[in-house]
């Protein structure tokens, strides 16, 4: 089934909201503790410039990653179960047919 005919009940869709959210908070909440660590140990300009580059690039690449579009989301869980931010297991209450596509998809 194309991902553009995948139907989502109610119910699946609070689920995926939540699962969203959670692994976006996990990733923001990871980001901060590095940018933390980072800005304590920053010695000189080059060094806080490396520090903003990197927050540059991660707000893209986070920006980019969390779509929250019905024909993109089992996709995004894919990845995000992939780089451990979220769980299969916080994906229950999906359809199994949309729990097993995201879980081969996290295999690839």
């Amino acid at each position: 089934m194309p991902a553009t005919e995948i139907e989502w009940s109610q119910t699946e869709k609070e689920i995926a909201q939540a699962a969203f959210v959670k692994a976006r908070e996990r990733e923001v909440n990871a980001t901060i503790e590095t940018v933390r660590q980072a800005a304590n140990a920053i010695a000189n300009a080059d060094e806080l410039w490396r520090l903003h580059d990197f927050l540059s690039s991660k707000r893209h690449e986070i920006d980019g990653k969390y779509d929250y579009r019905y024909p993109v989301l089992l996709l995004v869980f894919s990845q995000l179960v992939k780089e451990g931010w979220l769980c299969l297991d916080e994906l229950q209450g999906l359809a199994p047919d949309k729990i097993t596509k995201v879980s081969a998809l996290s295999r690839m």
